[in-house]
């Protein structure tokens, strides 16, 4: 069954300067001539004047863009009118292409999934794509450009090369282990050298610090005592006033969560209920609980207690302040406090840059690749495969381990994988991607 020619707006929301209509399949030059009469040149700006093919009513004029199957992002005929960026533009446009035979409006992702089955790209450059689409941060940018130009595959290769050679040696005496005319060839140290060198690789990676806290943003709570002014410092770091403020105690009774960008680096800010002892409402107690909750699994913890935190730390980076530090008999701060005024902004570029400080300890570096949890899971396992093979003596039992080893890292590229997860990748990018 011929596949079906696809079309989409793949350039930005109207109203635009320049709206870009992207059509893919066969079917894609035979769309370029029944708007514009035209055959397209391969790789060519052309002006050209587009009309609807029924009844010859001009619809704009523009650029004419054709790139053949397989040398195209689809891997198939592709074709692009570049268009002026207004909306009854683009309407009419997409009117027409509606009426020709055997074209459709694309789903989400399509366009990436016809490049992913005809294999322009795999999944770990999709999933790379996906994080830079939704990039708000330099370091999300690069982190993900890298995974989607391939630099992540360019590493599981090489380990994939690595286990491939592993397990050809260990083979090669499986293969000859009952011909007595071949003169025996000691490979088990050579096997060795690379399974182990490979081991050392994959925990070095897997000891990195996760995609998800550059993607995300690191979890930053704000906790303390009632009427500490968390709410206050919650609005104050974010610009506006995502939290109710006032000198009740209890106000905050559920977590608050805000995704903020400070100092170039993403955060999501949690404000957090005032955690006291004793209270009879139940409704708060289960605020309270919650707030701690929120600490236990916070990346860092601004606390604005006085005093200490009554659990001390749970392995997250504490930063103890000095609140309220505009109010008569509180401008000193004790040792190792950072004394600020969320009401006045005194002291928060201070806190910031200390946020910053903390959080370059807890991301990926700049020059190294940080995987995803789905990646990690599968190098995990490969990593459990290799050190399986590198413990057994029995080499049917490590051969079989290693090409168990292959199949995670083939899960992992596409080369093998579900529906069910290719269906969910690819439907979190936009229409026309």
């Amino acid at each position: 069954m011929p596949r079906e020619t696809i079309f989409a707006l793949s350039s930005g929301a109207p109203p635009a300067a320049i709206a870009v209509i992207r059509v893919s399949g066969p079917g894609a030059v035979a769309a370029a001539v029944a708007l514009t009469g035209q055959r397209p040149e391969p790789r060519r700006a052309r002006l050209a004047r587009i009309a609807d093919p029924d009844s010859g009513v001009p619809i704009d004029r523009g650029l004419l863009l054709f790139f053949p199957g397989p040398q195209s992002v689809t891997g198939e005929d592709l074709v692009e009118f570049h268009l002026h960026g207004g909306r009854a533009v683009i309407a009419a446009a997409e009117r027409a292409l509606a009426t020709l035979p055997g074209l459709r409006p694309a789903r989400a992702g399509e366009f990436t999934w016809r490049a992913f089955q005809n294999g322009k790209t795999d999944l770990i450059a999709v999933e790379g794509l996906s994080d830079l689409l939704r990039a708000e941060t330099e370091a999300q940018r690069r982190r993900a450009l890298a995974v989607a130009e391939g630099g992540l595959t360019a590493q599981i290769d090489g380990w994939q090369k690595e286990i491939l050679i592993a397990g050809a040696l260990i083979e090669s005496r499986l293969d000859f282990s009952d011909e007595d005319d071949v003169d025996a060839v000691d490979t088990e140290p050579m096997v060795q050298a690379r399974l182990r060198a490979l081991q050392a690789a994959l925990t070095a990676q897997l000891a990195r610090p996760p995609a998800e806290r550059l993607r995300d943003g690191l979890s930053v709570v704000i906790a303390g005592p009632p009427n500490a002014g968390k709410s206050t410092l919650l609005n104050r770091l974010v610009e506006r006033e995502a939290a109710i403020v006032s000198t009740i105690a209890g106000t905050t009774r559920d977590l608050i969560e805000v995704p903020v960008v400070l100092g170039g680096i993403a955060y999501r800010l949690t404000d957090t209920a005032g955690l006291r002892s004793g209270g009879d409402d139940p409704i708060e107690r289960i605020g309270i609980d919650r707030a701690a909750a929120a600490i236990a699994g916070a990346d860092i913890v601004l606390w604005l207690g006085d005093a200490p935190p009554a659990d001390g730390e749970n392995g997250q980076a504490l930063l103890h302040l000095h609140p309220r530090a505009d109010l008569p008999g509180r401008g000193e701060a004790s040792p190792g406090r950072l004394a600020l005024s969320a009401a006045t902004g005194a002291g928060v570029a201070e806190l910031i840059a200390a946020m910053g400080e903390v959080a370059a300890t807890l991301l990926p570096r700049v020059d190294e690749l940080a995987l995803s949890r789905r990646q990690r899971d599968a190098v995990a396992a490969v990593a459990e495969h290799v050190a399986a093979a590198l413990a057994l003596d029995d080499d049917l039992l490590r051969a079989e381990h290693l090409r168990l080893a292959r199949a995670c890292f083939d899960a992992l590229t596409g080369r093998a994988g579900t529906e069910e997860m290719l269906d969910a990748l690819f439907g979190t990018f936009c229409i026309g991607k």
